[in-house]
Order: C-alpha cells, then structure tokens, then sequence
C-alpha cells in the first residue's frame, strides 16, 4: 500500500492552518498572558437563553430536528428581520447551520463549480479561500486598502469582475479590521452588480456591533440586490453564544434548499437546545445585546485613544470588536511584532497577515475582554514599544 500522505486531498494539504490557533496554542502553554487574539465574548450567554435550553432539556427535548431547522425558529428569524430591517423572508428561505462558519461552506459548494472565481475582499475572516479552494474554485483576492478604512470599493470589485465571477463575499462589518461599509457604499457595490449574475454571500455576523450613528444595513436590503444575496448570520458574536454553535443563513428559496440538501447529508441538523434557545434570544433578548454592545464600544473607544497615544497609526473601527493598527513604525513584521509581544510581555495578539497579505503591516486586536484586562495590556504593550528604541 502507498504511503498514506499520497492518498490525502492536495487542495487540503497544500491549505495553511489558521495561524490564529497558532498563537492561541502558544499563549496556552504560557503564565500570566493576557489574551486579546481569539475574537469570543467575554460575557457569560444572557440567563433567559440559557434557561431556555435548561428548560428544552428538562421538558426532554432531546432529539433531531428537521434538516432546515425547528419551525418555529425560522419563522421567528423571519419575524425578526422584518421588525429589524423591514426585510420579508419566509421559512423556506432560512437554513438552520452548525455556526456561522458552516453557513459560509454550504453557500459556497451549493453555488460554485470548478472553473468558477470567488471574489473575497481582504484582510477578512481567514475561512473564505480556503473553502472556494475545497470547492475547485479560484479565489480571486482584493486587497482593501488602509487609506479606504479597509472598505472595499467600487472601482477595485469592477477591475475583478471577469466572465468566470461566480461569487462575492462581502465580509461587513469586517474581522478584523473592523470596518462598516455606509448605505451609500454598498449601493456603489450593487450599481456594479447590477448587470451581472454574480450571487453575494454577506457574512453579517458582527450586524449587532456596529458603533456608527446609522445602524448595520443587511445587504439584501439594498435595491435591487434581495435575489441574488445570501446572508449569513448567527448567534454567536451578538448573543455571547459561541459554544452553542448555532448560525443561519437566508436568501433565495431554490439555493437554500440545496444548501439544505448538503447540510442534511453532512450534518443532519443544528444542536437542539440551541436551537430552542434561539428562540428565546430573538424574542427577548435585544436588551442584552444593547447592553454588551454599550460595553464593547467603550472598550473600542479606550483601546483606540490608548493605541493613539502610544504612536500607532490606527483608523477607528465601526463595528466587531476588533482593532486593527499599524505597527509599521515598529521596524517588525505583523508576525515578528506578535511573536515578541506574546514572548516578551504575554500579550497575545494575532499577525494581520493571517488574515491575507493586505493584513501585512498590522496587527488584530480583540477587545472583547474586560477594561482591567485592556489597561494592563496597554501597559505591557508600552513597555514592549519602549524596548524597541532601546
């Protein structure tokens, strides 16, 4: 028998590990690190969602769902977008996934074929090429410039477009940058769509942080743009639910039924508590998000003075809860610079190249923790700037 290194998928062997877990992995072997890399929220899940799922186990609802996901839950999900963005889904045109992160997989191999190219605007969530890669697509980079807010324009998504442009992912409000693209923004996006038959995955999962005056606007919202986007959400960022592992997507009817198809075949269906839960989260629960949300902008405002005064280039982010300086100034790279902060003052950061290339040049910065926390990072930060002019 043949090694078994020959047998294994070359597109997946030649795909790089996310170098987020890399240095998670380092800062777990390490004392006294104070950790503002992996992008989770600090806050506990609100009670009256935990309750909920309690309260699904003790009623013994325990077993599978239906492969879109309960019923009552994507009507809900539909009852909340229309209270929330005046947007009309049914339940046919939502889909009940395993995160956020198996929404963007399933959009992504329902819609693609080989030959087809993917346009992923970058820095962006580290995910996106390497799934057009598993699915024979090409990605089709667009680095988005620090002068533009890290926002993606009009005249670059043009300059990318060719005949095999299948897909546009539209990862706003952005990890890790933190940009929010305006209304008048996305209309130049779909003033460019609106001759082709490019379909748009808008990865909306940071919709509730979003620190502008205007609120977060759903991309399907934009005229003329509901046919052809596919909006991917869920309840991690926004509800403190990321070990629930609970996402959605909506749009279209036919496309979400075969995602449903592919999901029903590699997953069967959503955790069930979740699920129930979620409900609860819809319904009752836009307090809480407005109070973490209070919480993290405040966080976002003190950690960006603090960047300023320490020198750092740095544009205000809008939206997540990531910051994304420049430490050019530094004389290090995105990695040199975490690898020493990490080793020299355990203040773990992640490289901005580990978000693609335009990342180079910066680092990400996760203000989801608390302000005790933020102040003694930027103390050690301090000091770690201070030794480099030495």
């Amino acid at each position: 028998m043949r090694p078994i290194e020959e047998a294994l998928n070359p597109t997946l062997k030649n795909i790089k590990p996310s170098m987020i877990r890399r240095f998670f992995d380092i800062a777990a072997e390490m004392d006294d690190v104070i950790s503002l890399g992996i992008g989770e929220p600090d806050f506990t899940t609100p009670w009256a969602i935990r309750e909920e799922g309690i309260r699904s186990l003790e009623k013994g609802l325990t077993h599978y769902t239906s492969n879109a996901g309960i019923t009552a839950l994507r009507e809900e999900l539909c009852r909340y977008f229309k209270r929330k963005y005046d947007l009309h889904y049914t339940k046919d045109q939502a889909l009940i996934t395993v995160g956020g992160s198996e929404a963007i997989d399933l959009t992504i191999r329902a819609l693609v074929s080989p030959g087809d190219e993917v346009i992923v605007p970058e820095p962006s969530f580290v995910c996106y090429t390497p799934l057009a890669s598993l699915a024979g697509a090409t990605p089709v980079v667009i680095p988005c410039k620090e002068k533009d807010n890290f926002c993606l324009t009009a005249e670059d998504l043009k300059a990318a477009i060719t005949e095999k442009t299948k897909l546009l992912i539209l990862p706003f409000p952005n990890n890790p940058t933190g940009a929010v693209m305006s209304r008048e923004q996305l209309m130049e996006i779909a003033e460019v769509l609106k001759d082709t038959d490019i379909f748009v995955l808008s990865d909306e999962i940071y919709s509730e942080l979003v620190y502008t005056d205007t609120p977060h606007i759903p991309f399907s919202g934009i005229e003329g743009m509901y046919e052809r986007t596919i909006i991917v959400n869920g309840f991690s960022k926004s509800y403190a639910m990321t070990g629930w592992r609970l996402g959605y997507a909506l749009g279209p009817q036919p496309l979400i039924a075969l995602m449903t198809k592919l999901h029903q075949f590699a997953i069967m269906s959503a955790p069930t508590q979740s699920q129930f839960a979620a409900i609860r989260a819809l319904k009752e629960c836009d307090g809480d998000v407005i109070h973490m949300r209070d919480s993290y902008n405040q966080r976002r405002l003190f950690i960006y003075r603090a960047l300023l005064d320490m020198g750092f280039s740095c544009f205000e982010p809008g939206g997540a809860f990531y910051i994304f300086p420049n430490i050019t100034s530094s004389g290090l790279s995105s990695e040199e610079f975490a690898e020493r902060l990490l080793r020299e003052q355990h203040v773990a950061v992640i490289p901005g190249n580990a978000f693609g290339p335009a990342g180079e040049g910066h680092v990400r910065i996760c203000y989801a923790s608390s302000v005790e926390n933020l102040k003694e990072a930027v103390r050690r930060m301090q000091v770690f700037m201070d030794s480099l002019k030495k």
